[in-house]
Parts: C-alpha cells; structure tokens; sequence
C-alpha cells in the first residue's frame, strides 16, 4: 500500500516505513541513510537520486554518500550518446560535489575522467586545471598521468607541450618521457634542447637506465642526423665537448660530427672532420670506425659523382673532378697502413717494434727514413720500451751504412754508447755491431780499439746486476763484448794479447764452460800443451756439476790423447778426481773413458774393475746396458767363463724386466758351452720372478730349451714349475680377494643378502680370513722345499734317468703340450722354488772348479 508525503510529494512504500521512521530519529546518521539507499537499489532510478539528494541535504560533507551518488549517476548515462541533457545534469551534480569534495582527488578524477569521455576538450583541461590548484601539491601525481594522457592525445600538439612543461617544473626526473613526445611528434629543436640539458645535469637519473654516455650518444645521433631541424644548439660544440668528455669512445662521436656535416652538404668540411679524426684517434677500434666511415663517404660522393655526369652528359671539367675524387680515394687507401701505424704509436710512442714497422713503410724516401729514425730514437725511452731499443740506434747505423756513409754511420753507434739503457745487453750489443761494421768494411784495428774500450774498467766500477748503476758502468763484464775481443783478438792479435784476454775473463769471473775450452782449445793450438791443462784446472775449479761435465770430458780425452800411458798414474788421479762426487747422470761417459785408458794403456784387472764400479755408480736405468757393456769386455779380455759371476751379480742388482733378459741370455751362453744342467739352473731359478700370465716368452723359450735337450722327466719337472710358480703368484691377495668374491656371490648371493647387522667392513674382514685360509692350504698342500737345488751330475747317462723315470711313475706318459697334462702328474715331491731374495743358494754350484 502507497502513502502519500503530503510535504514533499514522495510516494512512499509500506515497506519504506521503518527505514524512513529510523532517518527522523536520526537524520544525521550515514549508516541510516546507507542501510536505505541499500534497501532501494532495485527502485527506479527517479526514487534512488532522490534519497540520495534528501541524504545529501542533511550531510553535505559526507565523501561516502557523494562517492556513491556521483557513481550511480554516472552509472544511470552509460552508453548514451554524450549530446544528450542527461550528460550535462551528471556533470552539475559533479560540480555541486566539488562544491564540498574539492579536497577529495579521487572525485576530481573521476570528474576529469567522465569529460573525457565526454570529449569536451576545453572543459576537460580547465577541469585538471582546476583540480591542481585545488588540491595539494603532494596528490598532484594522480592527476598527472590521467592529464599527460588527455593531453597526447589532443589533435594539436601545442596544448601537450604546454601541459609537459608544467609537469616537468613538477618532476624533473620525468624528462625522458617529454623527449619521446617531442621526437614522435616532429618537434625534434625543443627535443634535442630538453636532451642536452638533461646531458649537462650531473645530478640526472635516468628512468630507463641509461648512462650519462648513452644519453650524449643519443644527443649526437639526434643533431647530426636531423641538421636541418635542430638550430637552436652549436652541433660542433656539443660534439667536440663529448670528444673531450668520453676520450674511450672518440670514434662514434667524430662519425657523427662528420654525419652532421654531409647531411647538411659540407662535404669539405665533413672531410676535414675525418682527416682531424684519424690523426687524433688512440685506439685502433675507433680508427677502424673512423676510417671505414670515410672510406664509404669518398665512395658515395664518387658514386653520386658518376651518376651525376652520366645523367648529365660529360665535359672537361666533370671528367677533371671525378679523377681529382679517384685519387683522392686511392690516396687514402693507400695511407691506411701508415695512418694505423701513427695510431699505435700514439697509443705507446715507446714501441720500437711499431717504430720499425714506421721505416718500412717509408722504404724508397731516404730523407722520410732519416726523419724516423732521428723522432724515434728522440722519442723512445730506453727505460720505458717494449722491445730492444737498441735496435733502432743499430738500423739507424745501418742504413747509412748501406747508403755507404761510414762516419754518419759511426757517428750513430758513437752516440748509441752513450745512451742510458735498461739492460747491459743492450749497451753489449751496441758495441759489438759497432765492432762487427768496422770488419766488414775491413778496418780491423779500429774493431779492436773499438771493442777493447767497451772492455775497459771504468773509473767507478759495479756489480753486472745493480740497476742502480748506469749501463756503461757495468757493461765491462758483459761475455758478449768479451766472446768477441777474444775472437777478434784470436784472429788479429797476438799469442799474448789473447791470453791476456782469456785470463782476464776467469779474472772477472764472467766465464762459462765453452769459454774455457775455447781457451785450452787455442792454447793447444799454439801447442801450450801444460798451459791448455792448467786453463782446464780454472775451469774445473770455477765450476760445479753438471756445468763442469763438459770441461772434464774435454779434458780427460785431451790428456789421454797427448800423454796416452805416458803419465798413467796421473791420468788415473784426474779420473778419480772427476769421480769425486760426479752426479750418477754424468759418470757413465766418464767410467768408459777410464776403462779405455786401463785397457789400452793399463792393466786389464784394473779395467775389469772401473766396469765394476760403474755397474754401481752408474743410474738405475743405465744399470742394464753397463753390465752388456761389462759383459762384452769381460769376454774379449778373460774369455767366456770369466762372465759367469758378472752374469750372477747383474741378476742379483737389476730389476726383474732386465734380470729376466739377463737370465736368458746366461742360459743361452752355458747352453752353448754344452752346460746343460747349469743352463737348466738358471731357468729354474728364472722361474721365480716369471708369471706365467705375464712372460710366457720365457716358459716359451724354457720348453724349446728342454725339447732341444731334456728328456720326459725335465720336461715334466719344467712344468711342474710352471704350475708351482702360478699357483705361488695366485696366492696373492688380490688374486684372493676377487677368486672369494667371486665364491661367495656364487654361494649365498649377492653381497645384499648377508645380514642386516653386517657392515661393509665385516665382509672385507671375512674375504680376508677366507684369503688367509686358501694360502695356508695352499702352502700346506705343496711340498717342502729342498735345502739346496744341486746340478744333475753330467755324467749321468739318458738310460739312468728314463729308468729312475719309470720308478717314479711306471705307468708310460705320453709327453705332449702342457695343457695336456692333468693335475694328478703332480708328484707329492714337486720342489717349491725359493724367492730371488737368496740368489747364492741357486748359483752356488756354478762355480769354476
């Protein structure tokens, strides 16, 4: 049922009572008038609007109910055409509320907002206007991103500029964003204006990341690629301060000055730039860049050039301009090569090696080589160089040499001496190539006066190494200038003169060991025998091993050579005085030459001895071929039979790779003086250090050795060897080891299945009981071993022992490969071999009678 307000006219619902009761009770409660409004949603939109004005008219100052209101209005024109009346009653409803909310920025926005969308241009921007100067300066940025946007998208871009100008007094840091418009839309002056103040404030942090050397790059692309429209900045100016700026980076700058110059049609003084920029650059990354840009310029003003007069038609002076720009370019290609030497040599003028790469491009211009040579040598710092800066004072003086002017060329190494180098030899090899051109040209005293005032003691003498020193003070103990005063002197000179040389180079101590025996060599020469053997003695005691091999060896052959046995007993004191603490490296030379002496001059037991003791003196590799050589010897002196004991004391010393072959060749030896048994011995005891896996060369040749000789029983014995020493060597741990792992996965699985409680170090204690129990099986099943292995007497005949044979095994065994021979031959008697660790024990019976 509908009543009736007689007061307002308002038709009120039966179900409206007690909200409208509750609003007379308390007319200033917003929760009252929510609770309300909440009720009346569904209400046509006449009803709801005016218990939000009654709302209002009781509580102006609520943002609650004008936030809510201005939403539902807004909400009521959404999707009608904007021209309608209802637009305009949303819009004074919003001014009515700013009238009250103008502190309130979310209700400015979204009155801006709905002008917008309103497209009332004017309106929209006295609106943002209106909304900064009404709310403070701290909530201003919500408004200007809503306002930046309305404005961009005007159709004239003045209001925009405006609009950022303001907003920039605001926020300087935003910069970047006004130069983006400003390039989008054309106004590229204002643009690179705003970017060059920006590049000049130290305190400007880019938004976007840039660095200040970005932001200038960014400058000059933008002024020298636009000439035309950006006038209100000195191009030049801005270019050349950023060259001074950022002198890492001088390449791209000076291409884009050049740029900036030929977009705007100075060519010549685009070329100037580049010609500026290639004698300038330090590194050869820009002059790449520089140099290949001016490179494409000359090419396209060629190319533009060529096209021009072929659409033109030719003349004289068309065709004189085209050449005048060909030569140009060529001109300049042909220049790259020195124009990149003049850069390296900017980046570190003390190259010399760049310096001397300088003279070779100047080859054919005398006059452009001198002036090199005299800036490099007025430029380099001898303490500061990389390289030899010598060299340059040498080829300096060499080049007038070759233009045949001696005394410029003197006057150059005269200079070239008295420069304070790094290195002694440096200053060294000065002197010599000053001695070296004064022979070549045949002026041989003045090489020796040259040569013999390097040499001479200075007034203040120092130490080789004391840098604090000046070179000329020390290079009188330079070898280099000594070596060739000694040369020159022994060519040139006098007998005196040159020993006067040579002992003054042991005097200084500066000698090495070719020195001194070019020294005895040239004292030997003028036949001072005793006077070579004493410069030896120097030698020897300056010296210490292995620096002294040389002078012994050359000593040693030099005396045996004069004297041969003439003075053997003192030929015997030198040798054993070299062999007075000789490294085991050096002595075997030593040993040989001392048992050729004893050979040829003394005593042969003498030299049976020397061999001896070198078998001992001699490293562990060389052990082996002394002993061949000791054996070879022993032979042609003593006969064959004297190598029997060498043969025995080699097996006892070497290792078991060359006491196997020591063996083998002692078999072979007894085999052919008919020692059959002896030989037989030897194999046996061979045997031990054989495993048959690894060696079966031996068991090969062993076998040839019995089928040649044996009979059934040696050959049975032989294998029985075979089998002990296999069976010997598998009784190893790690033999043991992996034969029990192999047993006990077979047996109870794998290795998982044991227990839960036994650990991995359980198992490896039993492998290892299991092993220890195999061995002590093992050796409890082989027989004991014989005290003494004894030779089978020769004598005894074939018969004898195929019938002892017979007794051992009546039944008739058929004799064929060792595989055929089953585990029950093995006879309960079979002999274990003792180790190699008692060699006596075998050889005792080898003895000559």
């Amino acid at each position: 049922m509908a009543i009736l307000n007689g007061k307002s006219g308002v038709v009120f619902e039966e179900d409206d009572l007690p909200y409208e009761e509750e609003i007379i009770r308390n007319p200033y409660s917003v929760k009252c008038w929510m609770r309300y409004i909440e009720f009346k949603q569904n209400a046509p939109k006449p009803v709801l609007n005016m218990i939000y004005e009654r709302a209002l008219k009781e509580l102006p100052g609520s943002y609650k109910l004008w936030y809510n209101y201005l939403r539902e209005r807004r909400k009521q024109v959404k999707g009608r055409c904007i021209t309608e009346p209802a637009y305009e009653e949303v819009n004074r409803c919003h001014e009515r509320a700013l009238v009250f909310m103008h502190k309130m920025p979310r209700v400015w926005l979204d009155y801006c907002q709905f002008l917008v969308c309103q497209c009332k241009i004017t309106r929209s921007r006295r609106a943002f206007d209106r909304a900064l100067r009404a709310l403070p300066i701290t909530q201003h940025t919500r408004i200007w991103p809503l306002y930046l946007g309305f404005a961009r998208k005007l159709p004239l871009p003045e209001t925009a500029i405006r609009v950022y100008r303001r907003y920039l007094k605001l926020s300087p840091e935003n910069a970047e964003e006004y130069i983006d418009y400003l390039r989008s839309i054309g106004r590229l002056d204002e643009a690179a204006v705003r970017l060059a103040a920006v590049v000049n404030d130290e305190n400007f942090v880019s938004k976007k990341g840039k660095s200040n050397y970005q932001l200038w790059h960014e400058l000059c692309d933008l002024i020298s690629q636009n000439p035309d429209k950006v006038t209100s900045l000195n191009v030049g100016a801005i270019i050349r301060g950023g060259l001074t700026r950022f002198t890492d980076q001088l390449g791209k700058l000076w291409c884009s000055l050049a740029d900036y110059y030929i977009r705007s049609g100075h060519f010549e003084k685009a070329r100037d730039v580049y010609e500026e920029a290639i004698l300038t650059v330090v590194t050869v990354r820009d002059f790449t860049l520089v140099f290949d840009s001016y490179a494409q310029f000359e090419e396209s003003m060629i190319a533009a050039k060529m096209e021009t007069t072929s659409e033109m038609g030719q003349d004289d002076e068309d065709d004189v301009d085209l050449e005048l720009r060909l030569a140009r370019f060529e001109q300049l290609i042909t220049r790259r090569p020195l124009l990149l030497n003049s850069v390296l040599l900017r980046q570190n003028p003390h190259n010399v090696h760049e310096w001397h790469k300088r003279v070779k491009l100047y080859e054919g211009s005398p006059h452009q080589v001198i002036n090199t040579y005299t800036e490099a040598v007025q430029t380099v710092d001898s303490i500061k160089a990389t390289g030899k800066p010598h060299s340059l004072w040498v080829a300096f003086a060499k080049f007038y040499e070759d233009n045949e002017q001696i005394d410029d060329a003197r006057t150059i190494f005269e200079k070239a001496t008295k420069v304070n180098y790094k290195q002694v030899d440096d200053l060294a090899a000065v002197w010599c190539e000053y001695g070296e051109m004064e022979l070549r040209h045949e002026n041989y005293e003045q090489a020796l006066r040259i040569l013999r005032k390097a040499t001479a003691i200075p007034a203040r003498k120092a130490e080789y190494f004391d840098s604090s020193e000046p070179v000329q003070n020390r290079v009188y103990k330079s070898l280099k200038v000594w070596s060739m005063l000694a040369d020159l002197e022994e060519s040139l000179g006098t007998f005196q003169s040159t020993k006067a040389v040579y002992d003054r180079i042991i005097d200084l101590r500066i000698a090495t060991p070719q020195i001194i025996i070019n020294y005895a060599m040239f004292l030997e020469e003028h036949n001072y025998f005793e006077e070579s053997f004493k410069a030896y003695e120097r030698g020897i005691a300056l010296f210490r091993w292995p620096n002294v091999f040389d002078i012994w060896n050359t000593y040693l052959t030099k005396f045996i050579d004069r004297y041969g046995g003439k003075k053997l007993e003192r030929a015997r004191d030198l040798f054993e005085q070299a062999l007075d603490g000789c490294p085991a490296k050096f002595c075997k030379t030593i040993f040989l030459l001392y048992a050729k002496l004893e050979e040829e001059y003394g005593l042969a037991r003498h030299a049976m001895a020397v061999y001896e003791r070198a078998t001992q003196a001699v490293e562990t590799e060389e052990q082996h071929q002394m002993f061949n050589i000791y054996i070879k010897r022993a032979a042609e002196i003593y006969g064959v039979t004297h190598t029997r004991a060498i043969y025995q004391k080699a097996i006892e010393v070497l290792p078991d790779e060359h006491a196997r072959d020591m063996c083998l060749r002692f078999a072979d030896m007894e085999s052919k003086l008919g020692e059959i048994d002896r030989g037989r011995a030897i194999y046996s005891y061979c045997s031990q250090i054989c495993d048959p896996r690894m060696t079966p060369n031996f068991w090969q040749t062993w076998k040839e050795f019995e089928i040649r000789h044996g009979n059934e029983d040696t050959i049975r014995e032989m294998l029985r060897i075979k089998r002990s020493v296999q069976a010997t060597y598998n009784t190893q741990v790690n033999f043991m080891s992996s034969q029990m792992l192999k047993a006990t996965s077979s047996a109870t699985g794998t290795v998982s299945d044991l227990a839960p409680g036994q650990s991995g170090v359980d198992d490896m204690k039993m492998l290892e009981q299991k092993a220890q129990q195999l061995a002590a099986e093992a050796e409890r099943d082989q027989p004991k071993p014989k005290e003494k292995i004894l030779f089978v007497r020769s004598d005894a005949s074939r018969s004898e022992l195929s019938e002892l044979a017979k007794q051992a095994n009546p039944d008739e065994i058929d004799i064929g490969d060792e595989d055929d021979v089953d585990d029950e031959d093995v006879e309960p008697d079979e002999v274990q071999l003792e180790q190699k660790s008692v060699p006596t024990a075998v050889f005792g019976g080898l003895k000559d009678d």
